[in-house]
Formats: structure tokens, C-alpha cells, sequence
């Protein structure tokens, strides 16, 4: 009995929580497991623009002058376990006089709230853990927005493109950001399939390389 009842509850819990991710995606539970959501190559508009690439030197100059930074964890923090990376920059940071927040997409990673936990490893405080919602409305006030392996949760066509598989998804808009740091190992697009225009606006600068040895090399400019 006693199994059949903890069966239920977490059957129940999983329902809950496929609901969740489901409707952050703007996608029915049918839609996400019948129409083959992460096999798309690429939008049907050809992307303008051009990537720029920096080096841990560079980013650390306009991190420097930064008064407020945003973290925008992905997938890719989880993978690199560059989590205490992250809160050493972040202290360095304040010590600096710079305000550092974090924003939390409600489907990065995994599950839910598996950025919450790798950040609660790293004793970040739950306090700069700023709901999507929340991140948004402060985003333009943002000097330096840092993107740390997410992808999909980041891509503003969602809400420019119309032709995108993502077009009406709940996305960060870290593109109103002042500045746009893009932390990744490759150009290679996310779990939706689809090609990211963040990566070739003006104001993006991407900083190739596993995400913790980014950090720790930025970290060791300041240092």
C-alpha cells in the first residue's frame, strides 16, 4: 500500500512538472513528444550579421566597468560544473561595486529548478535568483549579460520570427541587454534544433571555450 501510494505521488509530481515545462515552452505535451520538436536544422530566415569573438581579456575590461551583470544560466553550466566558478566571479564582482543578479529561465537545464540547486551548491543567494518575468523587466538596465550555456531559453526569435519553431515561447530577453557575453564551446544550436540570432547581434560577443575555464580565465584578470 505504502508503495502504491509514494507510485502515485510521484507520477503525480512528474505530471505537474511536465505541465510546467510544457506551458514555459508555449508547447502542448503532444506537440513536444509527436512533432519531432528538436529535429529542426534551422529557422527559415537566413540570419544577418556577423559573430564576434572575444578573448577572458576583453571580457574582463567591460566587466570591470560594469555597474549591474546579469547570469543567465543554461544546460551548459550544469555540464562544465561551473556553477562555483560563477559565485567567485560574482564576489570579485561586488567587490567591485557591481551588482550581480541571475536570471532563471523556468525550463533551463533539465528539469525545473535545476539551476536553483547548482547555484544553491555554489551559496549563491537565493535573493539574486530573479524569476524570468522579473529579469526581463530589468534587463534593459543591464550593462553586461553573461549566458552561460543556454541556448533555446536566450533565443529571441521567439519573439521576432514568426517562422521559427520556437515563435510564442516565454524566452530571457538578454539581447536588451547593453552588452551580451555568450559563453559556449561551439557555434552548434540548442535542443530545439533552430539557429540562435543572439549570437549575430551587435551587442553579443561570444567567449568560445568550456564555460568553467572561461570563467576562472576572466577570474584571473581581475586577480
Amino acid at each position: 500500500m505504502i508503495l502504491i501510494v509514494a507510485g502515485s505521488l510521484v507520477g503525480a509530481s512528474g505530471i505537474i512538472l511536465t505541465q510546467i515545462m510544457c506551458k514555459a515552452m508555449n508547447r502542448s505535451l503532444g506537440n513536444v513528444l509527436f512533432s519531432g520538436f528538436g529535429s529542426v536544422s534551422t529557422a527559415s530566415e537566413t540570419i544577418e550579421g556577423e559573430v564576434r569573438p572575444i578573448e577572458a581579456q576583453d571580457a574582463y575590461y567591460m566587466l570591470e566597468a560594469a555597474s549591474c551583470v546579469a547570469v543567465i544560466p543554461g544546460y551548459g553550466m550544469a555540464v562544465a560544473q561551473a556553477q562555483h566558478a560563477v559565485k567567485e566571479l560574482q564576489e570579485l564582482l561586488e567587490e567591485n561595486d557591481c551588482e550581480v543578479i541571475y536570471g532563471i529561465h523556468p525550463v533551463a537545464g533539465r528539469m525545473p529548478g535545476h539551476m536553483n540547486v547548482l547555484l544553491a551548491e555554489a551559496d549563491v543567494s537565493y535573493d539574486l535568483l530573479l524569476e524570468m518575468d522579473e529579469i526581463n523587466n530589468r534587463m534593459p538596465t543591464v550593462d553586461v549579460a553573461i549566458v552561460i550555456g543556454a541556448n533555446d531559453v536566450v533565443n529571441p526569435a521567439a519573439r521576432e520570427t514568426e517562422s521559427s519553431p520556437i515563435y510564442g515561447m516565454p524566452v530571457i530577453n538578454v539581447d536588451q541587454a547593453r552588452t551580451v557575453f555568450v559563453l559556449k564551446r561551439s557555434m552548434a544550436s540548442g535542443f530545439a534544433g533552430v539557429d540562435n540570432p543572439l549570437f549575430f547581434k551587435e551587442n553579443t560577443r561570444m567567449l568560445f571555450g568550456d564555460a568553467k575555464e572561461s570563467i576562472n580565465h576572466v577570474i584571473r584578470e581581475f586577480e
